[in-house]
């Protein structure tokens, strides 16, 4: 499946695909699905370099993204990134994330980064196990940190050396 740097026109792909997350699971802790708006302001934030958008298609329509973006804003950050993939329901368990995050982190290669960070709701053993796959490794567990959909969720924190 094609994996490619997302452009303007994915916005509205993309934004279905992040807001499906947002009404139905917790792998994102937003709880009002962002407008297109939103999220061609956040894609033209990630415009390549360290911060990046790469969308995977299937029979032309995207249907995934894995990003890159800044782990916090403050400059002794810079080197460290936070990373995430998002699928459509109908694309998870096709080996799309692999897909995604090799193009991501190939493409990161050759950025000055010291690490990736990858937060992910818990429990998400699918997660776990792409991120592992990767090189990431647990470093820690913040208890109900999240609270959506009438419960407390927590959140395990990956690390991976670049």
């Amino acid at each position: 499946m094609p994996v490619r740097p997302a452009g303007p026109a994915d916005v509205p792909a993309i934004t279905a695909v992040y807001g499906h997350h947002v009404l139905h699971s917790v792998a994102t802790f937003d709880t009002v699905p962002p407008d297109e708006a939103d999220r061609a302001a956040w894609l033209a934030a990630h415009p390549g370099g360290r911060h990046r958008v790469l969308v995977a298609e299937r029979d032309g329509a995207v249907v995934g993204f894995a990003a890159s973006g800044p782990f916090r804003p403050r400059p002794a950050y810079d080197a460290t990134i936070e990373t995430s993939v998002y699928l459509a329901p109908d694309a998870t368990g096709q080996g799309l994330g692999t897909a995604l995050y090799t193009a991501l982190f190939e493409a990161l290669a050759g950025e000055d980064l010291h690490r990736a960070l990858a937060v992910i709701a818990q429990p998400n053993p699918a997660s776990e196990a792409l991120h592992r796959s990767f090189g990431f490794a647990h470093v820690g567990t913040l208890g109900e940190v999240g609270h959506k959909f009438g419960r407390w969720v927590d959140t395990a924190w990956f690390a991976k050396d670049l």
